[in-house]
């Protein structure tokens, strides 16, 4: 089968190449998929530039939709002929979604409802279940205000649909108007400009001196300073990525509004917050709840220029086209 990989760390055009590899046969309790699209997120790419090999060979890529062809001992083999999205393929695996076949545990494959296309599926993986689970995190929602930094963002597009969904009244935060006009498209009542405005001003001004009443937090370090300013009493912050390693908090206005503070990781939600997740998408898959956002896609090929398309800070989600 044809497979991208790279076994050093670096620039996407120093270290990915497109090669030939065995097809990988399923074990137990495994289906093998082969794959028509596979998903790019920032993570694949930041896993593949910073210093740190964790296998001698990396196929890159968790997130991809296909067909189910194979199912080994303990998996069901009514999985087989089924159009299924991906998760976690390279989570703490070496052989990831973009090669035309990959083997993984049957219980990270996930049935397309009927009419969802594999360019949906491939899209929602990291980013929907993200987006999912951290609205789920921040409690009820009707009536609250929600800030969401990043709205135009694969994770943040998806997070204000689901928060307006919800009840809230969603305050996106975004670098362009382009990528404004990409926030009010998943529903946010009102759109900051950190380029142009003071984020903290004007959150005020939107909410009346209130504050938001949660944060789905997508910058931990660029936004942690200003928590005790942009929240209200009793606020929730879900945070699902930072910037920087090492993130400042301000002690004291978060000890005086009884500030919470939410921390989490996608592939590593436990068992039963999983099972939602998957369960609750199929659900919105299936009612056409969503919008999804625009993608580009490129030839494995040009698995090289879809990276730095990500780099880059695409206004789409980048899909890698596998050969038929």
């Amino acid at each position: 089968m044809k497979a991208a990989v790279y076994n050093r760390n670096g620039a996407a055009a120093d270290v990915l190449s497109v090669v030939e590899r065995p097809m990988p046969e399923p074990s137990d309790g495994e289906v093998r998929v082969r794959l028509a699209l596979s998903g790019v997120n920032p993570s694949d790419v930041k896993t593949r530039a910073r210093p740190g090999m964790a296998y001698d060979e990396v196929i890159p890529h968790s997130d991809g939709a296909g067909v189910v062809d194979a199912a080994g001992p303990g998996a069901a083999p009514e999985l087989v002929g089924r159009r299924v999205w991906i998760f976690n393929g390279q989570w703490e695996r070496a052989h990831g979604t973009a090669a035309q076949y990959i083997a993984l545990p049957a219980s990270q494959v996930v049935p397309l409802p009927d009419g969802v296309d594999f360019e949906i599926g491939a899209s929602i993986g990291i980013p929907l279940m993200t987006a999912y689970h951290a609205v789920e995190a921040c409690d009820r929602l009707a009536g609250k205000t929600v800030l969401v930094p990043g709205a135009a963002g694969a994770v943040g597009f998806y997070a204000a649909q689901l928060a307006r969904l919800a009840g809230a009244r969603v305050i996106a935060v975004v670098s362009s108007e382009a990528k404004a006009d990409i926030a009010r498209a998943a529903g946010a009542a009102a759109v900051v400009n950190y380029r142009e405005e003071d984020v903290v001003e004007r959150v005020r001004a939107i909410t009346g001196g209130h504050g938001v009443d949660r944060i789905i937090e997508v910058d931990a370090a660029g936004y942690g300073q200003s928590y005790g300013d942009l929240l209200a009493f009793g606020g929730k912050v879900v945070c699902y990525g930072s910037n920087a390693a090492d993130v400042l908090l301000p002690f004291r206005p978060l000890i005086m509004g009884f500030v919470s503070l939410y921390f989490f990781i996608v592939y590593r939600l436990p068992a039963d917050a999983m099972r939602r997740t998957t369960e609750g998408i199929t659900r919105l898959l299936a009612r056409g709840d969503l919008t999804h956002p625009a993608t580009a896609t490129y030839e494995l090929a040009d698995i090289v220029a879809a990276h730095r398309r990500v780099e880059q800070g695409a206004n789409a989600k980048v899909l890698v086209k596998l050969p038929d």
